[in-house]
């Protein structure tokens, strides 16, 4: 009988098993803050007011363009809300990232520092350690520990989702919103 202990802890991935996360296209991505609590903000007449928190969410997801030259993020395609941000990720050929790409396939243990889920690692990481600092503390969590992607597959993918991102703020508190 298999240990239920080591099991209590698994967690089932929602990513595609043979789908290289690294390869170019766009990605849809939302990330929730640990517990769902509004450290970002609220919502004020369908438009979002940031926190001095909401703002380090905002200015590290373009930072991760300038850090990472395979990375297009575009102003309209992104949004902070109280408890989430919603975002769509374009990765681009980059000659230099695949030949790092084909030098990790082979070493285990080992991601590409461009793939979906580094940059994901990446600005989770940086926002944490930014609202930390100004709040005094070390360790504390900032977001739920997974994320949802999406990869975007065609136009009319596209057009749903950027018109989901651009008008959240607007919906917030009038449907039955998940992240609320």
């Amino acid at each position: 009988m298999p240990d239920e202990a080591a099991h209590k802890h698994h967690r089932r991935s929602i990513r595609l098993k043979e789908y290289d996360y690294a390869s170019e296209g766009g990605y849809f991505v939302t990330l929730v803050t640990n517990q769902r609590q509004h450290l970002f903000g609220e919502v004020v007449d369908g438009e979002m007011r940031l926190t001095v928190f909401g703002r380090i969410a905002r200015e590290e997801w373009f930072e991760t363009q300038r850090l990472r030259p395979n990375v297009e993020l575009l102003v309209d395609e992104f949004v902070v809300m109280p408890n989430h941000i919603h975002g769509i990720i374009w990765l681009h050929e980059d000659a230099s990232y695949t030949t790092l790409v084909r030098a990790y396939r082979d070493t285990p243990l080992r991601s590409p520092s461009n793939s979906l889920g580094a940059i994901i690692r990446g600005y989770k990481g940086a926002v944490t350690t930014k609202i930390n600092t100004l709040r005094r503390v070390k360790g504390e969590p900032v977001w739920l520990r997974n994320y949802y992607e999406h990869i975007i597959i065609n136009e009319k993918d596209y057009e749903n989702i950027a018109n989901y991102i651009h008008d959240n703020p607007v919906n917030w508190g009038i449907k039955d919103e998940y992240f609320s």
